[in-house]
């Protein structure tokens, strides 16, 4: 597994992406999770050389880039469940696709809320097939550069679209691909779902279906600047045998970003250690 730093928080406060990079590297972050205002221009306009100077920039730094999220957040108009922005909605994300894989990313998180609000007048299966129909050349083009694409289920405070992770399962099965597939944000689940978190990982990391993990506190902070346990979270997804990315991804801060990521890496290594030292 490997320890991963959503940036967006850097971003926000300033922090170049070279300086991002020395700091995830100095508290022990082995990779980065970018969101896409993180780019360094329009995904529709940037150039590939500037995408491959990111990744170029990571590396030098000891560091990998995990994938992409947060992948309609800087572009407000578009909706995965509007037909009438059906088109160029697929044409950005297909766009995404091919940024990703030249950063040397494995997974593209689709969370984005506000743009996949149901219309008004649209019934849920209607909605359902429309999305599914906008997804299958999304999953054919991260199927070519050998990635995956990940519907991210959400708590219902920001979106009444896929809430749990069976939900998001009924959307992977009518698409069909193996590299479309889902991701599980302990957040969100802890939010949403009737089981625990830890429940969670043990029944749907087996499966194969969980393609990528956000570690998040339910009260929208970092592993450890919250309530919820950790320890217990991270020892079942251990248990599972998970060999993907662990992501940290809070939405708040405590004190400033560089303080909660770093308090996140250290709270996530330790569980690490404990509960790996237990492992064959």
């Amino acid at each position: 597994m490997r320890l991963t730093c959503c940036t967006e928080l850097l971003h926000r406060e300033g922090f170049a992406f070279e300086d991002q990079c020395r700091f995830a590297k100095a508290v022990g972050y082995q990779a980065l999770e970018l969101a896409v205002e993180c780019l360094p221009g329009n995904p529709m306009t940037v150039s590939m050389a500037e995408i491959h100077k990111l990744r170029e920039i990571a590396r030098w730094n000891g560091l990998e880039i995990a994938g992409l999220h947060w992948l309609l957040s800087d572009a407000p108009s578009l909706s995965i469940t509007d037909p009438s922005r059906s088109r160029e909605t697929e044409v950005y994300l297909l766009r995404l696709v091919e940024i990703c894989a030249e950063l040397g990313g494995r997974v593209l998180v689709h969370g984005s809320p506000r743009q996949r609000a149901p219309l008004a007048g649209m019934s849920a299966q209607d909605t359902l097939v429309h999305v599914a129909a906008l997804f299958r050349n999304v999953a054919d083009a991260a199927a070519r550069h050998g990635l995956v694409y990940a519907i991210e289920p959400l708590s219902s405070d920001q979106t009444p679209f896929i809430n749990t992770l069976d939900e998001a399962q009924e959307l992977v099965d009518m698409i069909g691909s193996d590299h479309f597939r889902t991701m599980l944000d302990c957040s969100s689940a802890a939010l949403a779902e009737e089981d625990s978190v830890p429940d969670l990982a043990r029944r749907w990391l087996p499966t194969g279906r969980i393609a990528h993990v956000h570690l998040n506190d339910s009260n929208r902070g970092a592993p450890g600047t919250g309530h919820d346990d950790f320890s217990a979270i991270i020892a079942a997804i251990v248990e599972t045998g998970y060999d993907g990315d662990l992501s940290v991804e809070p939405f708040t801060t405590c004190v400033n970003a560089q303080t909660t990521l770093a308090i996140a890496a250290a709270t996530v290594k330790a569980h690490l250690q404990t509960f790996e030292r237990g492992t064959p």
